[in-house]
């Protein structure tokens, strides 16, 4: 995702900016790191929008009838942090005209944190660590598993996913050319060698690659 980032940015956003500064631009918030409170929009900068998009916007179905679905970005549903046990439930977003709510699973007291599972519970740690940056350890390694599933040829339907795993089904199926290329890379070094190269790491992204790949693995 990183690499097509730059490609739209090299394409779309650069060649416009270079013809008017005016035209794309980072308006408040930006510290020195993000070139000011007003500067010229910068490829970190759509790295970032692209980030925020892809982790806090939801799909959800139109109307019943007009066949439509809306991406939406909806305030405090995005607060909710994923937790694979938890009760509660996000429905209603592949209903056609359905209401999103969340449902919850159990009595919630004052002040007590409400999370939900991301992906409905289908979603693995592959879907985790691409789309919201954290790999998800918890539960025996399930997530991890749910990844390894796939690879294998299966179609992981997810542990407990309750009335949002039925709404969207099992987890889709890795075509044959998709599962040998990730073979591929996974085989490229050992575990011994990723534990060994996680020992020395330091970028953040670089750590989570490899207790990505280790976890798998297992």
């Amino acid at each position: 995702r990183r690499h097509q980032t730059a490609l739209r940015y090299e394409r779309d956003v650069e060649p416009m900016a270079q013809i008017s500064g005016n035209m794309y631009r980072w308006e408040g918030g930006g510290g020195e790191e993000e070139g000011g409170d007003d500067a010229v929009v910068s490829e970190q900068h759509l790295r970032w929008a692209v980030w925020l998009v892809t982790s806090r916007v939801l799909t959800v179905q139109g109307e019943e009838g007009t066949g439509e679905a809306h991406r939406l970005m909806i305030p405090l549903i995005d607060m909710c942090n994923h937790d694979r046990a938890s009760p509660h439930v996000l429905t209603g977003r592949a209903v056609p005209g359905g209401r999103l709510k969340i449902l919850a699973g159990t009595n919630v007291e004052a002040g007590s944190q409400v999370n939900i599972q991301y992906g409905g519970g289908v979603a693995g740690n592959d879907r985790f660590v691409q789309d919201y940056g954290f790999l998800d350890t918890l539960d025996g390694g399930a997530a991890f598993g749910m990844v390894a599933d796939a690879l294998r040829g299966g179609a992981a339907g997810g542990g407990g996913g309750g009335g949002n795993a039925a709404e969207f089904g099992r987890r889709a199926a890795m075509s044959l050319s998709d599962r040998t290329a990730a073979l591929d890379a996974l085989g490229a070094t050992t575990i011994e060698e990723d534990e060994a190269e996680l020992e020395t790491a330091t970028g953040r992204d670089v750590r989570e690659a490899l207790a990505f790949r280790i976890g798998v693995k297992r």
